[in-house]
């Protein structure tokens, strides 16, 4: 998956890829991921629409860039989310989605 290599390329941290269709009907797949900063997560963020663009795969929306603390990217089948740690810990959507699938990376 492009997006979770472009998180990684940039030291994403806890990168986990759920599959969330059987569950939702958002999207397919969730890809969560951790920036040690603000900084940090609009990198990552910028990455990831850097090389799905150059794939041709155009982000459908980017929500959050402003608190710098969790930036949602929709790219319709999946949907990225990037957060800071604390921010992470307080949504911890890896408990919300319990139902979903875990994808190896």
């Amino acid at each position: 998956m492009t997006a979770a290599k472009a998180l990684d390329d940039k030291k994403g941290q806890n990168i986990k890829i759920l599959e969330v269709e059987a569950v939702t009907t958002l999207t397919n797949y969730f890809l969560i991921c951790t920036g040690t900063s603000n900084t940090h997560v609009k990198a990552l963020c910028d990455e990831v629409e850097r090389q799905l663009d150059l794939t041709g795969e155009p982000a459908l929306h980017r929500e959050g860039q402003r608190s710098g603390t969790w930036v949602v990217l929709d790219y319709g089948c999946v949907i990225v989310h990037v957060f800071t740690d604390e921010t992470r810990k307080f949504y911890d959507l890896e408990r919300l989605w319990s139902d979903a699938v875990p994808v190896d990376f």
